[in-house]
């Protein structure tokens, strides 16, 4: 019996899909629940599980093809599951029997290795024209990241043989310019980076978008993160970062001034009574933003361990359109990076978003002494349409305010 496998139900808000990449071609085997191709919207990478165990017959879209939910895809012909299951079971005798992998256990392994690579990484592998089975993967799972794809197609690229001593030649002229490797690659974007742009151009042209700049001491958080760093993971099972701290104080500054997890639609304002906290997350296809729903009523455990969780699902690939989804404000991190400073664009349509930088040890005058002190500076970049530079201004010192002196954060003063 055929059976037809067909684009699944997208959400609302995405019209269509790019097929990126085909994990098994035509007369492969293939099992139940397994993934048989990825399809990429402006958000995120969904997945084509196979209904049936069978054998892929025929493939109607091609890699690189727009689809829209219910469209044709494939066929798996399900009575060919135990011809081919008799098949594999050949090949695998065989090769057992003299030692050499058929062309056919080959193709097994391959596919094996290439359902732990990411988009980002499969792309890399196809261009390289690299045997999935021969890249090592880094991360969690063996799954295979961009840079594991990149250092192996590094790898094989063969080092240049030194040419054998020629006879002694008359000098001939040199040219006055000799540049070598001017070769330039045209790579469209992808449905993520395309999405991205978008709503940065979206947010600059329909927003009234302005930053101010204040400077916070992290002397007591760093000291308060050495002090209960060790207990907090023992008991909580997560490490104690410093974005949960920027996201209690962020949450303690909104609630201040409401104009801040505000937006606008037409002539209205819309007070949310709720924060949604949106943490920026760089992966491989781009930047992502999960939200921390009711971030207020969650403790310092519950929003470390959400951040880790969204983060390691990002970078998989496993998150979902709805962790995307909403949010009242954002917090993005260049710090990370490297970044002392920066004007960051509000996710719209929010109408603020804080910027955290790099920690940097400066001399800073203390009651009249000069002592180094771990410096980080902050920036708010906020939508002036609603919010009048003394509300962010005050916004940002309450930041500032909470975190040299955390005390603040447990008594709500």
């Amino acid at each position: 019996m055929s059976v037809e496998i067909r684009v699944p139900q997208l959400p609302e808000s995405v019209a269509d899909a790019t097929l990126v990449a085909w994990r098994k071609q035509p007369g492969q085997p293939v099992s139940r629940d397994e993934n048989l191709a990825d399809l990429e919207t402006d958000k995120v990478v969904l997945e084509v599980p196979a209904p049936i165990s069978g054998v892929l017959r025929e493939i109607k879209v091609q890699t690189g093809a727009s689809v829209k939910s219910g469209e044709l895809l494939a066929v798996i012909d399900e009575a060919a599951t135990a011809s081919a299951t008799a098949a594999t079971s050949a090949t695998t005798a065989a090769a057992s029997g003299n030692g050499n992998a058929t062309p056919a256990a080959a193709a097994a392994t391959s596919a094996s290795a290439a359902s732990r690579a990411g988009p980002a990484a499969r792309r890399v592998i196809e261009q390289n024209n690299l045997a999935p089975g021969s890249v090592a993967g880094s991360a969690p799972g063996g799954r295979i990241t961009k840079n594991d794809a990149l250092a192996a197609a590094a790898a094989s690229t063969p080092a240049a043989t030194p040419a054998a001593p020629a006879a002694a030649k008359p000098a001939a002229p040199v040219p006055a310019i000799a540049r070598a490797g001017r070769s330039e690659q045209r790579v469209p974007m992808t449905r993520l980076r395309a999405r991205i742009a978008e709503r940065l151009i979206q947010a600059q042209s329909t927003q009234a978008l302005l930053t101010t700049f204040n400077e916070v001491d992290l002397t007591a958080v760093q000291e308060l993160r050495a002090r209960y760093k060790d207990s907090f993971e023992k008991k909580h099972g997560v490490k104690l970062g410093f974005m949960s701290f920027f996201v209690k104080a962020s949450i303690e500054a909104l609630k201040r001034f409401p104009v801040v997890n505000a937006s606008v639609e037409n002539n209205d304002i819309i007070y949310h009574e709720y924060f949604d906290i949106g943490v920026a997350v760089s992966t491989e296809r781009g930047l992502m933003v999960p939200v921390l729903r009711d971030a207020d009523a969650m403790s310092f455990a519950d929003v470390e361990r959400g951040i880790a969780d969204y983060a390691a699902r990002a970078r998989t690939g496993s998150i979902t359109l709805e962790d995307l989804t909403g949010g009242t404000f954002s917090i993005t991190n260049g710090g990370i990076f490297g970044s002392l400073m920066s004007t960051p664009i509000a996710n719209a349509p929010q109408s603020a978003i804080l910027g955290m930088h790099k920690i940097q040890q400066r001399p800073m005058a203390v009651d009249g002494q000069v002592v180094i002190r771990p410096m980080m500076y902050l920036a708010v970049t906020y939508d002036h349409r609603i919010i009048d530079g003394r509300e962010a201004v005050q916004f940002l010192v309450t930041i500032k305010d909470c975190l040299e002196d955390p005390g603040r954060l447990l008594l709500g003063v």
